[in-house]
């Protein structure tokens, strides 16, 4: 049956009800419960679709009404991650060439006594490519050097390069072994000097057997392990470095070691080798780090073996002050090691302090640094006390007092005095204008240096490379331009 009244009429309050004071409550009105009255509500609304904000996960609602939104990360594709030693090899990578820069066709390559020449101080030098390949062998050059800005590497011939030079091939003549600690200003070009060393030994044909960063054996970044056998102190060993070492020795020194044959027998290494064997094959017997030290101590004893002939031998070292110091490594006893007491430490140390002999003479050289290398206060009194004995006195001058320990301080080390009691300590000092000169015109023709040299130039950048420091001219005419 049809309604009377329609819906919408329902929704009215008809004219008797206002009369009468009869309040009609619309159907569609919502209807809520009394405040004092627990009743749900009737007639309550449909309930709203939630929010992207309550569908999410990472919002969490909690019992008292009150919400905590966790915000999700937003995770950015960085890439394939660097290999394990990646970066390390990208810090470490050098440059030695330039193709954008200038060729200088009055630089001529050095040769086995250009070094040694007293007529060539200031001149420049190229490095042969067959010498390249071998510094680079044993890490000679270093990033933090200039070599990537010229087109091939090349050298200044200083008075200080003459002077060493002399001193390794004085020493050779009368088969002894040159002991030089090289000092100086930050950045005055110790570890050039060193490079220069080893160019003229390898020249020459020597062994040469460098470390290139004395950090490398103490900051506790290679894997060590007791040698059996040693008491009071207990040597220790670094098989891993060993190994590095040995096939750097290899690289760098593989045409004369395939010359030189073996003087004795040697049962205890991985492979066994006969008498008259290459010493090119003994070193090639290690195959793993497990057995390195027993080879490089194999290969030691025949490069000093008494009555042989034998090539001389030039052993040398960067960042001597991380030597000169209590280690990173821990005994047993989870007490510090001492840097003497790593092995192949100690076979560094007791050469610099003579106690080694080669048969056909040699040197030891080792460099200090003076930037990220450790303050030694015994070293620097040691170095002190050998540059006062060194002194030339003049006929009728009293000789200087070398300087004594300070009683008030404690921290002396009498291993490190012992080391250093008889080395010859030599300043590598700042350049002079002359030598100035040539430096920046070798600069100005490679196109590096976009200005006339002449006197005034030449005397406001070596004023601005405080008065001749090698490493801040540098940074004053090079690494400032602005192409």
């Amino acid at each position: 049956m049809s309604a009377s009244n329609c819906l919408r009429c329902l929704g009215r309050p008809s004219v008797a009800g206002a009369s009468r004071g009869v309040v009609v409550v619309p159907v569609f009105a919502p209807r809520t419960a009394a405040p004092f009255s627990t009743t749900a509500v009737q007639n309550a609304l449909p309930a709203k679709p939630k929010s992207a904000e309550h569908q999410d996960r990472s919002v969490r609602v909690y019992r008292a009404g009150r919400k905590m939104t966790i915000k999700k990360k937003n995770t950015q594709d960085r890439g394939k991650p660097p290999l394990p030693g990646e970066r390390k090899a990208f810090r470490k990578k050098i440059v030695l060439s330039n193709d954008n820069a200038f060729p200088v066709p009055w630089v001529t390559e050095m040769e086995a006594s250009s070094l040694s020449n007293e007529n060539k101080v200031g001149s420049i030098v190229s490095l042969p490519p067959a010498l390249q390949d071998q510094l680079r062998a044993t890490e000679a050059f270093q990033p933090t050097q200039t070599w990537g800005l010229f087109r091939k590497p090349s050298t200044l011939i200083r008075k200080e390069t003459v002077e060493l030079t002399g001193k390794m091939e004085k020493a050779v003549e009368n088969k002894q072994t040159a002991r030089i600690v090289l000092a100086g200003e930050k950045i005055s070009g110790k570890s050039t000097m060193l490079l220069q060393a080893q160019s003229h030994a390898y020249l020459n044909n020597w062994i040469v057997i460098h470390f290139p960063d004395a950090q490398e054996l103490t900051n506790g970044s290679t894997e060590y392990a007791p040698i059996p056998n040693t008491e009071n102190p207990t040597l220790y060993m670094q098989q891993n470095y060993c190994l590095k070492l040995l096939q750097s020795i290899k690289k760098a020194n593989e045409k004369i070691l395939a010359k030189l044959l073996s003087v004795s027998n040697h049962n205890e290494l991985p492979q066994n080798i006969t008498v008259n064997q290459p010493l090119l094959s003994l070193i090639n017997a290690a195959k793993e780090a497990e057995g390195a030290w027993s080879v490089f101590q194999a290969l030691w004893s025949e490069l000093n073996a008494q009555g042989v002939n034998r090539p001389p031998i030039l052993l040398s070292m960067d960042n001597l002050p991380h030597i000169m110091k209590m280690s990173e490594y821990r005994s047993a006893s989870f007490d510090k090691i001492h840097s003497h007491d790593l092995s192949l430490v100690r076979l560094f140390t007791e050469a610099l302090a003579g106690n080694t002999r080669f048969p056909s003479g040699g040197a030891v050289i080792a460099a200090t640094n003076r930037n990220n290398g450790p303050r030694i206060p015994s070293m620097e009194l040691a170095l002190k006390q050998r540059l006062a004995e060194q002194i030339k006195v003049v006929e009728g001058e009293e000789a200087p007092e070398p300087p004594v320990r300070d009683p008030y301080f404690k921290g002396y080390d009498d291993r490190v005095e012992k080391v250093l009691k008889t080395v010859e300590v030599m300043e590598v000092n700042k350049i002079g204008k002359r030598e100035a000169r040539s430096l920046m015109e070798y600069w100005a023709a490679s196109g590096l240096l976009r200005t006339t040299v002449d006197e005034q130039v030449v005397s406001e950048k070596w004023t601005l490379g405080g008065c001749g420091v090698l490493g801040e001219m540098e940074r004053a005419a090079l690494l400032t331009m602005k192409i």
